[in-house]
């Protein structure tokens, strides 16, 4: 290998730096960050032959489009699982990032295709698995399952209803440790829904059980599960018939706060909309302001950052056909309380209560936003496993009460604040009045105290420990480049199909996580060392910039892309979503490449 330049040595040192000081910068308490209302999302369904009863229109594919469309563009993550028996199709946690990250979501979702047999167990596993290998910390997990919750193995295989049942479990123990929590969908249109399975995978891991015996009521409950999940609620708009005419539905925005307002419009046949802002103007539909997305089963609105008041939406349908409109606000809120100053506690002691409303780390005093709100204290009595709650009084900038501690027991309090709309919940506080306790209060507070605020930002601290690390930097850094090759990771999967050229015959998509190995991969590898394809051991993947693959051929394998044959003697470049078809020459077969991110 040559050796590093010092420009090149210089930039590591300083990225090095860079990321000591902002260590020291983010323990520092009067620098703390907020974390946003994002998601990671895993969507599971079965694609069984069972699913066919329980779900004859597919409209588990059109509710989950919809979560897809609910999403706000602001560092959510989605991924897809299909199972049967096996994983049939699968999509790790990717970035949404656009309207385009949406499509290939969507795309990939109804390219979902049915297979003979069921096992809950591999659905559930793949779950975890993904969130395991993709979670951001800042965001929120979410497993969503659709399914009619009944196995249905395969005698030939050997596998035992007692198997899958201890890996469900194992699964689910593992989720509920890692704080996945796992919404189950129970499709029950042929009557044979498994109940207590689904409610058992959502009530162990802090989910929540749904029902339905009509598919057409999945948006309603994705709705549901969204709202749900980022503290949000499903805002109902009067259903109605439609006529053939135009009809006008008021859509009241109810604050400045709202980031996004999504209007869902549930009709099994196309409908027409018109939107006016709150002036009376119409507002072009899609646009900057409005973004429009459509599936067999809806018509999805998104308003981005929409002025307060009163609009008005105008729907056209086919006469007869019942319309149903669901209005979701995303906020970019959190609730705060105030440090408790006192540090120990004993029965009689009146402890004072305040909390207010943040956006990025900044308290929101909007009297708009807090008219129509109501705050409780929840109070968990920890010694006795009780709860109680009580109102809080809205100052209109904040709320406020107090807590008379009514024994010397161990309690955990809770705010919650909300409207019709949404609400949020402060992190809780532990107080401990126990006569055998510290009597110790301990809190997480999303706010910065003003005593931490005033403390001297350690620049003695930082830049002693930045000069240590100079001087070990340059030991080190030479050999930290050698390994770095040799240990770059991969990003994203491949899926591999193969073709017999003399049949037609094709196998079903196997999909292969790159990021199991390290610096490169051949292609022999991840057909599992077939011999017959022994000639493959010299197409090798190897990591590329910005989450690219590069592919290099070393054999007489000829490699195409797009009906044109490429040169990948010295290397090529593979992007996402690109798929290429590699031609064997010792046996008359061939293998499609798609690189997934």
């Amino acid at each position: 290998m040559k050796k590093l330049r010092f420009g090149m040595w210089y930039r590591y040192a300083l990225c090095l730096m860079f990321l000591f000081v902002t260590v020291i910068w983010s323990a520092h308490p009067g620098y703390a960050q907020t974390v946003g209302n994002n998601m990671d999302a895993v969507l599971v369904v079965d694609v069984s032959n069972s699913m066919t009863q329980s779900d004859k229109n597919k409209v588990s594919n059109e509710a989950m489009k919809m979560f897809v469309d609910m999403t706000s563009i602001q560092a959510n993550k989605i991924g897809v699982v299909s199972y049967t028996d096996k994983i049939e199709r699968e999509k790790a946690l990717i970035q949404v990032n656009s309207e385009e990250d949406k499509k290939d979501i969507k795309a990939f979702i109804d390219s979902l295709q049915k297979g003979a047999y069921t096992d809950i167990s591999v659905g559930v596993t793949e779950a975890v698995k993904i969130l395991d290998a993709g979670h951001d910390p800042a965001n929120a997990p979410i497993i969503v399952l659709l399914a009619d919750g009944n196995n249905f193995l395969n005698k030939a295989s050997g596998r035992t209803q007692s198997q899958s049942d201890q890996e469900l479990q194992e699964a689910v123990k593992a989720a509920k440790a890692k704080g996945y929590p796992i919404y189950t969908i129970g499709l029950n249109a042929d009557g044979q829904l498994n109940r207590t399975t689904l409610q058992q995978i959502a009530t162990e891991t802090n989910g929540k059980f749904f029902e339905t015996s009509t598919a057409d009521k999945l948006p309603q409950i994705l709705s549901e599960i969204f709202a749900n999940h980022l503290k949000l609620k499903v805002v109902p708009v009067k259903s109605f018939t439609a006529n053939g005419q135009t009809q006008e539905v008021p859509i009241s925005i109810p604050n400045a706060s709202v980031m996004e307002a999504n209007i869902s419009i549930m009709s099994g046949k196309a409908v027409e909309v018109k939107l006016f802002d709150p002036s009376g103007k119409q507002v072009p539909i899609p646009s900057n302001e409005v973004r429009l997305s459509k599936s067999n089963a809806y018509t999805m609105l998104k308003l981005v950052k929409p002025q307060q008041g009163d609009w008005k939406l105008q729907v056209k349908g086919v006469p007869k056909e019942k319309i149903d409109i669901n209005l979701i606000f995303n906020y970019d809120l959190q609730l705060a309380a105030e440090p408790i100053k006192a540090t120990s506690f004993k029965a009689g002691d009146v402890v004072p209560i305040k909390a207010a409303l943040e956006s990025n780390g900044q308290k929101l005093a909007s009297p708009d936003l807090y008219k129509p709100m109501k705050a409780t204290l929840i109070v968990t009595d920890k010694t006795d496993n009780k709860t109680s709650e009580q109102a809080l009084q809205n100052t209109g900038s904040g709320f406020e009460g107090s807590f008379t501690i009514p024994a010397d027991h161990s309690y955990e309090l809770k705010i919650k604040a909300e409207d019709s709309s949404f609400y949020r919940e402060t992190k809780p506080i532990a107080i401990d009045a126990a006569k055998t306790g510290t009597g110790a209060t301990t809190q997480q507070p999303t706010t910065t105290s003003p005593a931490a605020e005033s403390k001297p930002f350690p620049w003695l601290t930082v830049l002693g420990g930045a000069g240590v690390l100079l001087l070990l930097v340059g030991g080190g850094l030479y050999a930290w480049a050698i390994w770095r090759k040799a240990n770059k990771g991969f990003a994203g999967q491949i899926a591999i199909e193969i073709v017999d050229e003399d049949t037609g015959e094709k196998s079903s998509p196997q999909y292969k996580k790159l990021s199991a190995f390290k610096g490169k991969v051949k292609l022999h590898q991840l057909l599992q060392l077939a011999p017959e394809f022994a000639e493959t051991d010299k197409v090798i993947f190897l990591p590329g910039k910005n989450d690219t693959l590069i592919i290099e051929n070393r054999s007489t394998c000829r490699i195409e892309k797009a009906g044109r044959v490429l040169d990948v003697s010295r290397g090529k470049e593979l992007k996402k979503n690109d798929r290429i078809k590699i031609s064997l020459t010792n046996v008359n077969k061939s293998v499609f490449v798609d690189y997934i991110v």
